[in-house]
Order: structure tokens, then sequence, then C-alpha cells
């Protein structure tokens, strides 16, 4: 007869030597979590996201899910690379930071390659299915069961030895694993992710509206950015790391081992005029294997524009942003505009009669 506490010590041990650096088991059961969940579509806070209602009952329904499903294995992979220069890029208004989960190789690729080389070295014994922010899952919901950590008022998870710095995947299995304990929330009375916000997307202790995020808004948002947010995104030109850059809980965060993680590029600290001015194949090719390049080319000069027309005005920042005022896409079009306006004293009357 299988021993399932030995497997599920296996297991963990197992995910160690393919590079996690922590694995958790929890039920299938995220009643919970459900009424947040709706509460949160209901209010509208995932924006354009319509993938997130989506799946009706299934994502916080595994069972419905992948049927016959028993357990969730959720794992955490640290993704933080050493010398990210993170204050010299945002106290920089001339360079672009891009969030640092986003500097090396898809981590989807990665993950479930992972998960997939984990999930068969227990495939004798069970069924699984595996996923890595790839399907209709609550992935910190599920984390945090298993006790990787708990869903901080910024909600994102937290882990008291490693911050948050980290990604998530799970393994799906019909086996009767033994469970894992959650972990106290030790968040306290601390608000610092909030406070910290540039656009004030956390309405609340653990309620984030997406439709003010600067993540939502540089990377799922395909249209115009509201004009009440623009200033506000500075020089983040692909995500947000500010919630996680002022947790205390992230003085305990660990570097990455994984060398796909490093940057590429040079996208540490890059010089936005640079980044402006990338051709679109150049823009393909540096950006392949990533997951930025899933914005696509005008989404990513649309994001540039903003902030070069949030950076102090050079003649270089307003010879790009003129050279791409006949871009043939109108979204890059209408942020280049609005970019030179910013850099125009205040009588003027409009960028066509002032640059033209």
């Amino acid at each position: 007869m299988l021993n399932y506490n030995e497997l599920a010590a296996n297991i963990k041990q197992w995910s160690l030597e393919l590079g996690f650096q922590q694995i958790g088991i929890t039920d299938t059961d995220l009643m919970q979590y459900e009424p947040h969940f709706l509460a949160w579509l209901q209010k509208k806070f995932h924006g354009d996201m319509h993938y997130m209602e989506a799946h009706g009952s299934k994502r916080y329904r595994p069972q419905e899910l992948v049927p016959g499903t028993l357990r969730i294995i959720s794992a955490r992979m640290d993704y933080l690379p050493p010398d990210t220069e993170i204050p010299k890029v945002l106290q920089n208004p001339s360079l672009g930071y891009i969030s640092r989960y986003a500097l090396g190789r898809d981590y989807h690729k990665l993950m479930r390659k992972r998960l997939n080389a984990l999930a068969a070295k227990i495939a004798s014994h069970t069924g699984y299915r595996v996923f890595s922010d790839s399907a209709p899952v609550l992935e910190k919901p599920l984390a945090e069961k298993a006790g990787l950590g708990w869903i901080g008022k910024h909600t994102n998870l937290i882990n008291r030895q490693a911050g948050s710095w980290f990604f998530l995947g799970e393994i799906y299995t019909d086996l009767p694993l033994p469970i894992d304990t959650p972990v106290k929330n030790h968040c306290g009375t601390c608000k610092a992710c909030i406070d910290i916000c540039p656009t004030q997307a956390i309405v609340g202790p653990y309620q984030l509206d997406a439709r003010r995020c600067i993540s939502y808004l540089t990377i799922e948002l395909r249209g115009s950015i509201p004009m009440e947010f623009r200033s506000m995104i500075g020089n983040r030109i692909y995500g947000c790391d500010d919630c996680q850059l002022v947790c205390p809980w992230n003085r305990f965060a660990k570097f990455t081992k994984e060398d796909d993680f490093h940057p590429r590029h040079d996208l540490t600290s890059p010089e936005l005029v640079t980044l402006f001015n990338w051709s679109e194949e150049e823009f393909l090719r540096k950006t392949e294997g990533s997951a930025i390049r899933r914005i696509g080319y005008a989404c990513w000069l649309r994001n540039i524009a903003v902030a070069l027309g949030n950076a102090p005005k050079t003649d270089a920042i307003i010879h790009a942003l003129k050279e791409k005022l006949f871009h043939p896409h109108e979204l890059v079009r209408e942020h280049v505009e609005w970019a030179l306006m910013q850099h125009q004293p205040p009588e003027a009357s409009g960028i066509r009669k002032c640059f033209l």
C-alpha cells in the first residue's frame, strides 16, 4: 500500500532538487475565498481582464476544472535577480523601470517545465495537471492554504522567510496526500503598501482595484491609458513593484539562483529614448522568450511615450517623440501627442500646431 506521508516528503525533496524553494499541499476547498473573489468581480475591479470572469466557477472550485482532483501541490520559486539597481532606476526619470519579474526569461515556460518534471516523478502514482498562471486557478489562495505564506494587504503572497519576490505554480492531483497547515497573517497594522501605491490602487486592505494598478495599465490594458493616471506612472514602463519594495518582509527576500531570471538585453536600467527608438524588429528580437513581448510593440511604445512625457524635457526626448508623431498606430500617436504636450508651456494650444 502506498505510503502518502512518505510520498509527500519525497515530493518536497524532489522539488528542491528541481530548483523550487518550497512546496505545500492543500485540499480543493476554496469556499472561504469565493465570496471575496466574486465581490471583486462585481465591483469591476478586474477591468478589461475578462478572462477573470470566464470559466464560471472553475477558478475557485478546482474539482470542476479538473474532475477527480483531491489535492493541489503549490510551489514557489524566487525570481529577484541580484544587482537590479532598483533605486537608481526609479530615481532617474530618463531611465525606464521594468518590473523585476520580467527582466529575464518568461517565467511561465520555466515554471511549467519544472512542474512537469516534478509531476513526471510522481506520474506512476497519479493523474495530474500542471499550471503556472496559465489556467483559471486562484493561485494565491491555494498557496496560502498550502502554507507557503499569507496574502498581504497588497494582495500578493508574503512568506515570512522569503518576502514576496517569487512565482507560484500548481499541480492538480488525485492523490490523497497529507495537507500542510496554513501560516498566520503577519501584516499586523502595517499599511506601507497601501500608502506607497502611486495610483492608490490598493483601495483598502486586501482590496486591489486593478483598473488603477500600474501593472494592469502597462501590461493588461490594450487601449488608451486613462489621463488621470499618466503622470502617476512616472518612468514605470512595464509593471510596478512599489508595494513589494516597501514591504518590510522583503528584507528577508533571497536572490534567485536561476540564470534564466537574470536580466537580458540591458533592461536593468535602460535609457527611455533608446527603448523608444527600437524598431518593431528590434523589439521582437530583444524580447524573444520574455514576458514583455506579449504586450506587443504598440503598447510598448505607448508606455514609453507616457514615461517620456513625465521625464524632464531634453532635445533628445523631444526629437524621439516627434519621430513617432505620425506613427501608423493611433494608440501610439495619442500618447506621443500627450507626452509632447507635457513639455509645452501652458499657453500652447495643440501639438500639431506647435510641432508641424
